[in-house]
Parts: structure tokens; sequence; C-alpha cells
């Protein structure tokens, strides 16, 4: 690069703020750098991973990730671009399989979301309901009458993992051999003494996938992964490893985001226990913004990286094709220009649109059975343990919350109640003829009843 391009370069870089999102000091000072990049630079050059950009705002996240010019593509073989996806920086296990849908751009992007659709929308995600509730239930059941629980291990993981694994067609008694590895692989750093045994775990568990696709293509059933099969690209089916990129970030975005969200929302209930008495005596007018709200406050997922496909110019910043960009769902939901008293919870918020399933066309397809959970959850403990009580002493909050924004335990004391049916075990079984019997996981197109239970 000559003195003029270096100049050039260094020129265009000139706002700059030293960000890295994977240290234990920005989960602590979180709010802190939320203001003093959206007040210095909204927009900001960070030399740390790279160099990358970050967009902090809310209206430079929102102009970006609806930027033509700005890539999702994780070109894996070097054959197109050599962009790197949604990770900054690339995380070792992504380096051999792409992350689904959300590391394509269109055209094929689209193709693959199409066929989620008939599984994933509104009226689909309603016919499980009955589900939700009974495993909700069994989960609860489990601990009811002893007056404790954990509601990471106990409900929180349980719930969403067991209907992600009914929702693809495989076996519900797995939940388990997924769960773990998902939820440690995000609060378990690579260069941890312990990388190794999380990363053998995810080996279990793509074998098992792997196994669960070539038995469901040798005898379909329905669920995601059937429908991921019959898809064809150019009249060809899909690579093998691209279904398992899919599946792979169905069951990612299915398990630790809801779970996160659960237990944050409890945590704070529990610390403010007027606010919780409010929101369960008036949950028919308040659950729905209060969901929201918790979504705002507490982003799961606090953000996503791509790459400028165009040198352009975009929120007063010039970019450069090659460039990566993270765009924080996090920071832009604390923007007082947007959200008055960001950094207050408001359960009645209005008007609030906040960036936590993301913007554009990569908006996040599970946020319809996200908020599904999550109410169940919440509501059943409200119903069932009002008066729990979190013990600030045993809870694990996850280290940094650079991929998600979660705990690893949140224990909780309540008055104990009485069983209202069989447990976890027992109840999955169950469950486990229900979806096979009423086809309960083939596309709404086919199947548009909600599920019975006897």
């Amino acid at each position: 690069m000559s003195i003029e391009d270096t100049t050039v370069d260094q020129d265009r870089k000139k706002n700059r703020y030293s960000f890295d999102r994977h240290t234990p000091e920005y989960r602590h000072r979180f709010e802190d750098i939320t203001q003093e990049m959206q007040a210095k630079c909204p927009v900001a050059w960070s030399d740390t991973h790279g160099g990358h950009w970050v967009a902090a705002d809310s209206t430079s996240v929102f102009e970006l990730a609806r930027c033509p010019h700005v890539s999702n593509d994780h070109d894996l073989t070097g054959d197109r671009n050599g962009y790197k996806g949604i990770s900054i920086p690339t995380a070792q296990r992504a380096q051999a399989v792409r992350g689904g849908m959300l590391e394509m751009d269109d055209p094929e992007h689209r193709l693959y979301r199409q066929v989620l659709n008939p599984y994933l929308s509104p009226a689909a995600v309603k016919r499980w309901d009955p589900v939700i509730d009974e495993i909700v239930r069994a989960a609860l059941d489990e601990k009811i009458e002893s007056g404790r629980i954990d509601f990471v291990d106990d409900l929180a993981n349980i719930v969403p993992a067991v209907l992600t694994l009914a929702m693809l067609g495989i076996p519900l008694q797995r939940w388990s051999l997924y769960s773990e590895p998902v939820h440690a692989a995000v609060y378990t750093p690579e260069s941890s003494p312990d990388a190794a045994r999380v990363a053998e775990m995810h080996r279990a568990m793509g074998l098992d996938l792997l196994n669960s696709l070539v038995e469901i293509k040798a005898n379909p059933r329905p669920g995601l992964v059937d429908g991921l099969i019959k898809l064809r690209l150019d009249g060809e089916p899909a690579p093998d490893l691209e279904i398992l990129g899919m599946l792979g970030l169905l069951i990612g975005g299915g398990f630790d985001t809801t779970t996160a969200l659960t237990a944050h929302s409890l945590e704070w209930l529990s610390q403010n226990p007027d606010q919780r008495e409010m929101l369960s005596k008036e949950r028919e007018h308040l659950l729905d913004p209060a969901t929201e709200e918790f979504l705002r406050y507490f982003t799961p997922a606090p953000g996503d990286g791509r790459t400028m496909s165009a040198d352009v110019t975009v929120a007063d910043t010039r970019f450069a094709e090659g460039d990566r960009l993270w765009l924080s769902w996090a920071m832009a939901n604390r923007d007082p220009q947007v959200f008055p008293d960001p950094n207050d919870v408001v359960l009645d918020r209005r008007g609030n649109r906040h960036f936590s399933f993301g913007l554009g066309i990569h908006r996040c397809i599970g946020s319809n059975v996200a908020r599904a959970v999550f109410k169940k959850m919440l509501t059943a403990v409200l119903d069932r343990m009002p008066d729990y009580q979190c013990d600030p002493e045993g809870t694990v909050h996850y280290e940094t919350i650079g991929v998600i924004q979660g705990m690893r335990n949140l224990p909780a004391t309540f008055t104990p109640g009485k069983r209202q049916g069989a447990g976890l075990e027992e109840t999955l079984d169950k469950l486990q003829k229900i979806c096979d019997t009423q086809e309960l996981a083939a596309p709404v197109t086919e199947r548009p009843d909600i599920a019975r239970i006897d």
C-alpha cells in the first residue's frame, strides 16, 4: 500500500474505538461502552480481531443491515470472494461448515428460507402450543415438590431443546445429547482446558445429526430435516454439508437464545417482585409488551458480523470492499434516540421496535418459536412458583456476552407445590407417540390442526 493509500485508509478510519466484545470487561461495562460509542463514534474502526468496523447506534445499524452492499456470505473454499461470514473472529468450529442460510446471500439464502416458512410461521408454531405446555409442566413437576429449582438446568435448557428436536423430526429423548454441547460451546472459550471435552460432545452430537439425516433420507418422516432433504437447487438436492449447516443453525438458534432470555427475565423479576406481581396479575395486557421489552433489554444474540461487498459510503462512513463489520443489535437496543430510558426495563413500553431478531432479509425466522416458548415458561413459573427467589450466590452468568448473553446456572427456592402429572421421561415418551401419530412436524400446509394431547 502506497503512502497515499495509507493516508486515505487512515482518514476513513479516523473514528476509532478499541472494541472487543469477547472480553469480560465488555459484559461488565456494556452500558458505559454503549454510551461512549453512541456519543462519540456510532460507527467506529477497531483494530481488534484483524480489524473491523462496529455499528453501535440504531440509525447506523438499521442502514447497514439493509444495505445491498453488505454480505453474509461465508466462502469456505475461497472460490468466490473469501468472505468470512457472520463470526468475528471466525471460530475454529466454523471452518468446515457454513452456518446455514445466515451465512448465505440471496438468491441462495432465499431458497433455503422458503423451505422453513411452512414449519416456522405463526400458524405452524401455534400447532405446538399443547406440546410446549406439556414439556413445561413436566419439567416443573420434576422440581415442584422440592421447593428448589435451577431455572437454567431444570427448565430453560430443556423446553427449547425438546421442542426444536420435535420440529426437526429427531427423537425427543435425545434432547440432552444436543443441549449440553450447544450451550457449552458458547460459554467455553477455545483456549479453555475444557475445550477438548466440549469438542468431543459436539462431535457426538454431530454424528447423531448426520445419522438422523441419513436415516430420514432412507425412511422419510415429517420435520424440518425432511423438508431440507426435499429442497432442490437447480433440480439437484442440497449438499449434505449445507443441510447440516442449516440444522446447526436451527439448533443453535433454537436452544441457547431462548434459554438466555428466559433466565435473565426470571432473574430480573426475582429482583423486582413488585413488577413480577404486576406482570402476573395484568398478564392479559402486559405479557406481550413485557416479552418485547425483555427481548430488547437482554438481547440474547447481541449481534452479527458482515463483510462489505463494495466500496460504498453508508451511515456517514466510507467502507472498502472486504471490510469486516459488526452490527450490534444489543447496543442499538440501548439507543436513547429510539428508546427513552434505554437502560431501564419498562414492561409496558410502547412502540418497541427492537433489533433483537435482526433486520432485513436475514431477520430471525425462529422469532415466533422463541416468543411462544418464552411466554409458556414464564407464565407457568408465575403460576406455579409465584414466590420464587433466585439465589445470587449460585447464579452463574456467561463470562463474556460476545456470542450469547446467557447464564449457566440460576438456582431458586420457592414454596413447594403439587405435581400435576407424569415426570419428564414419561411425558417425552408420550409426546413422541403424539408427534409420530399426528405427524405434528409436517409443514402447516399439510398438517394445519393444533396438537391433541389426550
